[in-house]
C-alpha cells in the first residue's frame, strides 16, 4: 500500500479530535462560531487532501496493470 494513503487519515483526526480542541464560541471566523467553522474548513480539506491522495496513488498512473489483469 503507498504511503500516500495514510494521508487520508489526516481529515478523519481534523473531524474526529478537532472538536475535543476546538470547541469554542467566541472566536468567530467568517462569522461562524469557531467550531462551525472547523468543520467547514474540515470538509473542504477532505477534498483537497483525497484529491492529493488520488494525483500520487500509482494504481491511477497510466499503464498500470493489475496482477492477474496481464493476459485478459
Amino acid at each position: 500500500m503507498s504511503a500516500v494513503r495514510y494521508l487520508a487519515l489526516v481529515p478523519v483526526a481534523a473531524v474526529m479530535l478537532g472538536p475535543f480542541f476546538a470547541n469554542r464560541v467566541t472566536p468567530f471566523l467568517f462569522g461562524l462560531p469557531f467550531l462551525l467553522s472547523w468543520m467547514a474548513l474540515s470538509l473542504a480539506m477532505t477534498s483537497v487532501v483525497m484529491y492529493i491522495v488520488y494525483r500520487f496513488d500509482p494504481r491511477n498512473a497510466p499503464g498500470y496493470v493489475e496482477l492477474g489483469e496481464q493476459g485478459e
